[in-house]
């Protein structure tokens, strides 16, 4: 309920008549209600001025009352195959100027409420939603570091997993496995980049066999019963490392550790990456690091703070994002360290523990 009200608030503040909330993180963070993403719409309406109410499908009407929406004394609205939800959206909402649509929202949903209220202005909802969800609340920053915990138990288990004669893949099922067994309730991603595969930040998995002397990089993440997500990527060695990587993985071990050194409230989202990506470019690998150092994290893995540069958003307790520097060399191998970190009153606090040190297994 405090939630909600502060969304009402927020909504007024940013200049909106209302907020058009459909199946989503921007559903989920007003609501708690994970309601399926379908054709049939779904939306929360909410209103700058009067009651938020939720348009429902007649046929899942029943989720919606079993799930956490129900308690906040929203109205729910049923509507039949027949009716035309947009048009009566726009009917209880009158002639509205401007209002915020879920930034995930579907193209056919947003242009169905452009043709049903065709002089409002469509403006992302997350022009007042965002300065709310990147402000973590003391309950989201507890869940955020159970997540890290869980993550982290599972890096613990990675070098058993790695070695000579398995495949990419073969490990990566093993890791998702483990993701769920930590207490996860699903698995968001797992990367395994072995050897040149490492290159590639976003490469996924392949059946390509991991070779003595290859380094693998691991990244990893899932979302936990609370809701909220976990990421974190940590590099190994499976054996000896060629030794260009060696020069290059104490490079950035050095910027991820400035840059997680450089988090306190006040100072901009880009000075993080700036102080990475420093002490990277000074050691002759600038062009090497081809990604911001780091994204917001809560109930989507990737939302606002996004740390990069022209960000000039200031940091405030509460933000929570990564730190991920990375090192990339095409064709050969590449490295990354990760840590999610949420901005304290004075300082960054860590949410991942596990050594940052190259692991030889």
């Amino acid at each position: 309920m405090t939630r909600l009200a502060a969304v009402r608030e927020a909504t007024a503040k940013a200049g909106l008549d209302a907020l058009l909330l459909t199946p989503g993180a921007d559903l989920r963070y007003v609501t708690g209600y994970s309601a399926l993403p379908l054709e049939r719409l779904t939306c929360l309406v909410v209103p700058a001025e009067g009651d938020a109410f939720l348009m429902v499908p007649r046929l899942e009407l029943a989720a919606a009352e079993h799930s956490p929406a129900s308690r906040l004394g929203v109205e729910f609205v049923p509507w039949d195959e027949t009716d035309d939800p947009y048009a009566h959206v726009a009917a209880r909402l009158g002639s509205p100027a401007a209002v915020g649509l879920a930034d995930h929202m579907w193209a056919m949903q947003s242009l169905r409420f452009r043709a049903a209220m065709p002089a409002a202005e469509q403006i992302l909802a997350g022009t007042a939603l965002a300065p709310l969800r990147m402000r973590k609340s003391p309950a989201e920053a507890a869940a955020l570091r159970e997540a890290g915990a869980a993550i982290d138990a599972v890096h613990a288990q990675v070098p058993g997993l790695l070695r000579a004669g398995r495949t990419e893949r073969e490990v990566g099922r093993d890791i998702a496995d483990a993701i769920i067994a930590s207490g996860h309730a699903s698995v968001d991603f797992v990367i395994v980049g072995s050897g040149p595969n490492g290159a590639s930040p976003h490469h996924d998995l392949s059946d390509r066999v991991i070779e003595a002397g290859d380094v693998v990089v691991v990244d990893i993440g899932g979302t936990m019963p609370s809701g909220y997500c976990s990421d974190s990527t940590r590099t190994y060695s499976v054996g000896e490392p060629p030794a260009d990587f060696t020069a290059y993985y104490e490079v950035l071990r050095r910027a991820q550790d400035a840059a997680c050194a450089a988090v306190r409230p006040g100072v901009s989202c880009e000075s993080i990456d700036a102080a990475a990506r420093e002490v990277i470019a000074e050691a002759g690998y600038g062009d090497l690091f081809i990604h911001r150092t780091g994204h917001g994290i809560g109930i989507e893995t990737h939302e606002e703070p996004y740390i990069v540069a022209g960000n000039t958003e200031p940091l405030a307790p509460g933000y929570a994002f990564s730190v991920e520097p990375g090192i990339y060399l095409a064709g050969r191998h590449g490295a990354r360290i990760e840590d999610i970190v949420i901005c304290g009153e004075q300082e960054g606090e860590r949410l991942n523990n596990r050594p940052r040190e190259l692991i030889v297994v």
